[in-house]
């Protein structure tokens, strides 16, 4: 493949995987890499018997609250959380069927690695085949963007009768560019191998223009010599 669209597609990959594999280690390692976040209002809200809390942050593996006292307490790590929120009179619980999902992360991020490593190679099929493999991460991406918007949204409207402001966290962001990545990843490879195909097809009539085959008169007058 022509290194003019391979480096390119090299780059992608590498970007994405590095931005998917930040997201994937999230909370309770990296407590600014959250999915959705949660600050409450007023007499604040609290979060799962940890206290008063003035924030709220879902992470991949974890939820972390910021208490009104300025520490920050993370739940324990697992695949599935639940959160119960209580503010006042009301009380929310986010359960671990929303969260289960965002598991998708590591897995995208596992398929993107394998796609980068694929994508240094030269041969025609190991290329073919790095550009279906970027098309996979592309899409298991995307799935997990998805899940990613579903937890926004439902979190938002579970708490709509707390005192509170929902938006998302850079975890979300960095999943979206990492699908962006991904997609530009898979063009570039396809159409680096096909620009390759196109280079070596067209290298055969340009040797045979350097023998040009004689035309009618040209045999005439051979044949009159030889006469």
């Amino acid at each position: 493949m022509s290194r003019v669209f391979c480096i390119p597609g090299i780059i992608f990959l590498f970007c994405a995987f590095v931005l998917l594999t930040i997201v994937s280690v999230s909370l309770p390692y990296l407590t600014a890499m959250d999915i959705a976040r949660v600050n409450f209002y007023g007499n604040g809200g609290s979060v799962s018997g940890t206290g008063t809390a003035s924030q709220l942050r879902f992470g991949i593996w974890a939820f972390c609250s910021e208490l009104t006292n300025g520490n920050t307490i993370c739940d324990r790590t697992g695949h599935g959380y639940s959160v119960l929120v209580q503010s006042g009179s009301s009380s929310v619980t986010i359960g671990s069927s929303w969260t289960r999902g965002l598991a998708v992360h590591p897995v995208a991020a596992g398929v993107t690695f394998i796609a980068l490593l694929l994508s240094f190679s030269t041969h025609v099929t190991v290329t073919l085949l790095a550009s279906l493999v970027s098309a996979l991460a592309a899409l298991i991406t995307l799935i997990a963007f998805a899940i990613d918007i579903a937890l926004y949204a439902y979190v938002k409207d579970k708490l709509r009768h707390i005192d509170h402001n929902t938006h998302t966290g850079p975890g979300f962001w960095l999943t979206f560019v990492s699908f962006i990545l991904l997609l530009l990843a898979a063009c570039t490879v396809c159409f680096g191998r096909r620009r390759d195909r196109m280079s070596g097809a067209t290298s055969y009539p340009m040797s045979q223009t350097n023998n040009p085959r004689p035309g009618f008169m040209g045999r005439f007058r051979r044949n009159r010599n030889v006469v």
